[in-house]
């Protein structure tokens, strides 16, 4: 059980990831804000309770992977990464820059930590299947990790990978789908019929949980639980909200594309604390 003193530290950092996030938007001009702010908080208790990585050594062929499958809104990944020492903050200076390291959508090697290109929405559990079924050859513990859009539940190449998964008992892997409930021009719901989506899921042959996805404590304990003893692999829904954090993007898919003015952006930093 997360002990009050540390849910009080990984709050912190989700503010500062937050900020940081806010900032880089601003200073590039990109899209994709909200999304990235809806799944800091699966990032954070990703990296800081549940995965095994060491930022000092990110290429031991022992690691946990991630998969952060969702590739527009790599703004959360490159902040979390700065956070967690995988590299320095000032790499973050770098984001869509002219011939700097970080594009808006990662591309592999461009940052320690940083598994694999990703963004063309639909590949990352097909990555995931791959790498779980490496380790097995290999014989390795590393767990693989995905970190899904609710809009990826749409593309065939993702229910492939959901059927070759649990077939393989590739119990190794939990995919996360950072479910906001919005996509590019419209509630997820309302463009394709998601629900009941913990079903689906399951109907395919995975332990499916549903999981407040900006609750730290019981996200934590969801991607810390032991893998199924029966080969399944597990499907996190998790309920987030497009834009958490600041009280004037949460739930507006405006900011889907929007990138904050200067005012702004000093309003919601001060939101989060940091001004």
């Amino acid at each position: 059980m997360m002990k009050q003193t540390e849910l009080s530290e990984l709050d912190a950092v989700t503010r500062r990831v937050r900020g940081k996030i806010l900032e880089l938007s601003h200073r590039a001009g990109t899209p994709h804000l909200a999304s990235s702010l809806s799944c800091v908080d699966i990032l954070v208790a990703a990296y800081w309770t549940a995965l095994r990585v060491d930022p000092k050594k990110p290429d031991d062929p022992g690691r946990d992977r991630l998969i952060f499958s969702k590739g527009h809104a790599a703004m959360a990944l490159y902040a979390v990464l700065a956070e967690r020492g995988f590299v320095p903050p000032e790499v973050l200076d770098a984001y869509c820059v002219d011939g700097g390291k970080l594009a808006e959508h990662p591309s592999p090697g461009c940052v320690p930590g940083l598994e694999v290109a990703t963004g063309s929405l639909g590949h990352g559990l097909s990555w995931a299947v791959g790498l779980a079924l490496a380790a097995r050859l290999l014989k390795r513990e590393s767990r693989v990790l995905v970190i899904m859009s609710d809009g990826e539940c749409e593309e065939g190449s993702t229910w492939e990978a959901a059927l070759m998964a649990p077939a393989h008992k590739l119990s190794a892997i939990t995919a996360v789908i950072d479910y906001n409930k919005w996509q590019a021009t419209g509630r997820s719901n309302e463009i394709m019929a998601l629900e009941p989506l913990a079903r689906k899921w399951e109907s395919f042959g995975w332990e499916a949980r549903e999981v407040d996805g900006h609750d730290l404590r019981a996200l934590s304990a969801e991607l810390a639980a032991p893998q199924d003893p029966r080969g399944r692999p597990r499907a996190i829904i998790a309920h987030t909200v497009k834009g958490k954090g600041v009280s004037f993007m949460q739930d507006d898919n405006n900011w889907h594309y929007r990138s904050p003015s200067d005012e702004e952006l000093a309003a919601a930093l001060r939101e989060l604390g940091l001004a």
